[in-house]
Order: C-alpha cells, then structure tokens, then sequence
C-alpha cells in the first residue's frame, strides 16, 4: 500500500525566514509528518532576502522554464530548491524576478504591504500547482499555510478542477493572524476572472481585504485547522458557518500527531463521500 501523500503550501518557513508562529509550524510539521509515515512535498516563495549561497539553493532546471500569465502579463517561472539536512527534507521555491527578487517578503520598508501582493499570490499559487503537475506526483492531501496560499483550493476546484493530478486531492487551510499592513489591490475578482473563474466565486473577495482571502479559501477548502493564538472573531465565526471539518491547533507537544489523525480522517471522509 502506497504511503498518503501529504503537500505542504506556506507563504514562509524557518530558516530562509525569521522564525514566527507559522514559519517555525511549517518548518517542523513536514518533517513530523513525514517521520509518521507519510510521503510529504514542501513549497514557499523564494523571497528576495533568502541568502541562496547560505542555504544552497540552487535552480532546478527541468522544472524551469514555463511562462505564467497573470492579469494578461506572461511572468517567466523559475524553480528551487534547497535542503534541510537534519529532517532529509527539501524544500522546492516559486521563484520570479518582477515579483520575489525584492529585499523584502510581504511589505516595504515603512512596513506596508506591497501593491501587488495579490498578483504574487496568485502567480506563487499557480506555481506550485503547475510544478506539482511536473512532478506527476498526485498529493492526497495540499495543507495550505497563510493569506498568500488561499486562493489555491479555489483555483483547485475552478481551473484545475479536470486535472487527473488533483482528482482525489483534498485541501486543507490553516488560519493565521499574520498578515501585512494595508489592503490588497481593488481589482483582485477581475485578476481572478481573467484565469476563467466565474464571478459568483469571486464575489467574497470584491472587498479583497486580507480577512475575505481568508474566507476564499475557509469557503473552498475541505477542513480548516485554526493556527495557535489566532484571534480573528470575523473569520472564526465564517468557518462556523460553513460546517467544515475542523481543528484547533493543541498543544506544541501534541499538535503534530493531531494533525496527522486530521489528515488521516479527511481522506477517510473523501473515501466515503466518493463511494
């Protein structure tokens, strides 16, 4: 019997980013699913201050190469990929010039979000998928970490929704408090529009605040895991609301197990709803 495959999506991870609360989460989490059996991937922006020669990324050429077009613009993707020794765990980036070369992650220097965080989202998403449909590796599970991952269950279950790759695939979305200063850009629906998503599934985001991002990706989700010491009373109430399968994060010593049995029950609820 083939091991569960597992993907983890997250817009940061210790140690190409300073450590945080999902930064050091998706850091160990990886590689405590994978030592509980499972088969895990592993995906993150390459921002412009990850210091390559000090993590030895290096380009992975095969994977390379493809154009995406975000809001009529094609943007070239570029792939890497680096190690985590002591966990035998690598790490693949989504790397682009126009849009992760910049010296900072998600905001400037006077700590505002940057203008285009919306199109980077939606060009690191896309990324992801489309290396993964490279890779030919068919995930049983994508858990998704932060506001820069959540358009992805809904691109999954629109313009991806044919592809044999993610036939099976179920998405879990984690919610975090992390986000940046300011609001995302007024035209985020019609970018997503533009890839052939209909407006009705766009129209929680015509506010596109970073808080609806979230309840994009609550809403087209299959489970929802609440991140340790989220406090988010709006989006906490819309995941009530939608009567997903739901997890509170636990303790730091527990949480790694929980989520494994979480897994394990979500695609035990997709096996029976396909039967």
């Amino acid at each position: 019997m083939s091991k569960p495959r597992v993907l983890f999506v997250s817009q940061e991870i210790t140690p190409y980013i300073s450590e945080n609360t999902m930064s050091t989460i998706t850091r160990n989490l990886p590689q405590g699913i994978q030592e509980r059996g499972k088969e895990i991937r592993t995906f993150m922006p390459r921002y412009g201050c990850i210091n390559e020669r000090r993590h030895q990324l290096h380009e992975v050429i095969r994977l390379s190469g493809m154009n995406l077009v975000v809001s009529d613009f094609d943007h070239p993707l570029i792939i890497k990929v680096a190690s985590i020794q002591p966990a035998r765990m690598q790490v693949y980036f989504i790397d682009n010039e126009e849009y992760f070369q910049r010296k900072a992650a998600l905001e400037d220097k006077a700590g505002k979000a940057f203008d285009d965080n919306d199109e980077r989202s939606i060009f690191f998403i896309r990324g992801v998928i489309e290396t993964v449909k490279k890779l030919g590796w068919s995930p049983d599970v994508i858990h998704c970490h932060g506001w820069m991952t959540a358009m992805l269950p809904t691109y999954l279950k629109t313009v991806y929704k044919d592809d044999p790759i993610f036939s099976d695939t179920q998405v879990v979305y984690s919610v975090y408090d992390q986000t940046p200063n300011g609001e995302l850009a007024p035209n985020l629906a019609s970018k997503m529009q533009f890839d052939g998503i209909d407006s009705e599934i766009t129209d929680v985001v015509n506010t596109p605040s970073y808080n609806n991002l979230h309840k994009l990706a609550v809403r087209d989700s299959d489970a929802v895991i609440l991140g340790p010491e989220t406090e988010n009373p709006e989006v906490f109430e819309f995941v009530k609301e939608q009567n997903k399968l739901f997890l509170e994060h636990g303790s730091e010593e527990d949480y790694i197990d929980r989520y494994s049995e979480f897994y394990d029950k979500v695609m035990a609820e997709s096996s029976v709803l396909a039967d």
